[in-house]
């Protein structure tokens, strides 16, 4: 068995995964680390689990008694867990923040689409993002065979659940419902992430991405990213339109897609248009490609806190273990 701990135990990510962790044939969690709910149930934070364990939080833990570490605490905390703790040798980490998806320290990025031969070989996987995972899965089959043209223009919406659990006037229930708006327009933070992926894929496009991709005011040029982020009035999922030039007919994107996502276990191309409750509540992604003129429109959609997250951390996770990527993971989409 593959024994398990979670530090940051509380927040949505962490929920998902405990949630699949719970039922997962290969795993016994050790210990779920929140110091605010320490003694408290799992289920008393996480009401979907109760009925499934008697696990309770905990406010200490020990490294060397797990496998492996899954962090789910907020963005810039990994860095400052690491500069408190030392990493038990054989320890694997599994990183849903932010921190490290740059691979630095050795970490590898966790997009199994595009590394999943060097997560097998991996200690320390820094989990993508939900919006970044969307996009890039849009964009890998056009990069990898060099034929991805700048600009690439996205809209993406996505589930008050990408904004976490902390409430905040933009993920209140009075405001979110019946509403729509943008937010850090051409400025959000995983354009770095998706612009690293896209320039190692094909240099053509990196050389065409400013030094800060965040700010492009403050560089030379703007990103060949252009991302408008969207906040949508559901709770889970992300529906991204991603629009680029390509000499392609409908039958070549097609096959060029279908072709790169053969061997993949949870991204599935589509001929026709596609929906999010066809991926809402599991780890599934579908792009669906298609045509109009000299114009590829791909539709990318996954539920934010499962491929975008938690779901795609333990498919991480089982690659790193030499289990089969699958396992825990086959989760269905509510048929309504």
């Amino acid at each position: 068995m593959i024994k398990v701990g979670i530090i940051g135990g509380a927040g949505y990510t962490a929920g998902e995964l405990l949630r699949i962790l719970v039922n997962h044939p290969e795993v016994e969690i050790v210990f779920v680390h929140s110091t605010s709910n320490a003694g408290n149930f799992l289920y008393d934070v996480h009401g979907g689990l109760f009925g499934d364990t008697q696990l309770r939080f905990s406010d200490s833990y020990d490294l060397s008694a797990v496998d492996v570490l899954f962090l789910c605490s907020a963005h810039g905390k990994s860095r400052e867990f690491w500069e408190r703790n030392a990493l038990p040798a054989g320890l694997k980490v599994v990183d849903l923040a932010q921190d490290y998806r740059d691979e630095s320290d050795g970490y590898v990025y966790g997009l199994p689409e595009w590394q999943r031969d060097r997560i097998r070989t991996a200690r320390k996987v820094a989990n993508p993002g939900c919006f970044a995972t969307a996009i890039q899965l849009a964009l890998l089959p056009l990069a990898a065979n060099g034929l991805l043209a700048a600009p690439v223009h996205v809209t993406a919406v996505t589930g008050s659940t990408g904004a976490g659990v902390k409430p905040s006037a933009t993920t209140h229930f009075s405001w979110r419902t019946d509403n729509l708006s943008t937010y850090k327009v051409f400025e959000h933070q995983h354009l770095k992430e998706i612009c690293r992926t896209l320039g190692l894929l094909q240099p053509s496009f990196g050389a065409a991405c400013p030094a800060d991709v965040c700010h492009p005011e403050r560089s030379e040029g703007s990103s060949p990213v252009r991302f408008v982020p969207m906040r949508g009035d559901f709770a889970r999922g992300i529906f991204a339109s991603v629009t680029v030039d390509a000499l392609l007919d409908a039958v070549q994107a097609l096959d060029l897609y279908q072709n790169y996502y053969a061997d993949a276990a949870f991204t599935f191309v589509s001929d026709r248009p596609v929906d999010l409750k066809q991926v809402v509540n599991t780890n599934k992604a579908i792009v669906a490609p298609e045509v109009h003129g000299g114009t590829l429109v791909v539709s990318s959609v996954i539920d934010n806190l499962l491929k975008g997250a938690s779901g795609q951390a333990v498919q991480n996770m089982n690659l790193i273990f030499g289990i089969p990527e699958t396992t825990g993971l086959k989760l269905k989409a509510s048929a309504f």
